[in-house]
């Protein structure tokens, strides 16, 4: 006898009249009821959150939809001027720019954080004295630190301490956010100069303080972003920039001799 195939998942399935999601009966528990990044949240961690982790969760949500004219929104545009046909086209080229220098900064500096509080036992007796020794190793081994620094903001990301209050305001400011804010205080003596808290980092921080798995958060910062990105491409169906940042830089473009 064939061994019976199984799929098991606690996702969602469906029938002829009732769609199941989370163990919930979609038409009936959920829609309504439950807000966007509440299932979102949900769907990730297995467990819905409480008020205070979704009213941060949100934040960070929000925080991290647009910057402007980043790489990846210049990119959905740029697609969806190439192909108008397929919105899904421009926005996937947009996201898949979520990398080390936009977007993936929130997992990076969650892994981070999370790595270095694991080689201590329990809370450390001294933040500073950990920020302190993450980012000499860091140094020493010629890399950045993740969270440190804004192309923009350079200063301070006007995110950063309003996330960090969020936080506090739900009573999730817990050893990521607590270690990041140590790392902004200590780094200067180390580096030799003084670079802000950026937001991608603090959002970083702050998901990891809420239990979500640190290796997932990139996609958290995709969600987000493929808002920001719609929003692009709504705007580019009315404006056609896109067209005219292609026309811009072949005009500009210079053809340089191949040298051998």
């Amino acid at each position: 006898m064939a061994e019976e195939l199984s799929f098991p998942t606690s996702i969602g399935t469906s029938d002829a009249d009732r769609i199941t999601l989370l163990g919930q009966d979609l038409a009936a528990d959920l829609m309504g009821k439950v807000g966007f990044g509440e299932l979102a949240f949900w769907l990730v961690a297995g467990r819905r959150p409480t008020a205070g982790e979704t009213r941060v969760f949100e934040t960070v949500l929000v925080a991290l939809a647009d910057h402007g004219f980043t790489p990846t929104a210049i990119a959905a545009r740029l697609t969806y001027a190439s192909a108008p046909e397929a919105l899904q086209g421009a926005l996937a080229a947009g996201l898949l720019g979520g990398g080390s220098r936009f977007l993936g900064v929130t997992e990076d500096c969650a892994v981070f954080l999370h790595e270095t509080l694991a080689s201590v036992e329990g809370d450390p007796e001294d933040w500073d004295a950990l920020a302190a020794d993450a980012v000499t190793a860091r140094r020493a081994a010629g890399k950045l630190v993740p969270g440190l620094g804004h192309p923009v903001h350079k200063v301070q990301d006007p995110r950063t301490p309003v996330l960090i209050r969020i936080a506090e305001e739900e009573g999730l400011r817990g050893p990521h956010l607590r270690l990041f804010e140590a790392i902004g205080r200590v780094h200067p003596a180390i580096l030799g100069r003084t670079l802000p808290l950026n937001g991608a980092g603090v959002c970083g921080a702050a998901l990891a303080d809420l239990g979500l798995p640190v290796e997932m958060l990139r996609g958290f910062a995709l969600l987000a972003r493929a808002a920001g990105l719609l929003g692009h491409l709504a705007e580019e169906r009315r404006t056609g920039l896109g067209l005219e940042i292609y026309r811009t830089v072949d005009r500009n473009a210079r053809y340089v001799t191949p040298t051998d």
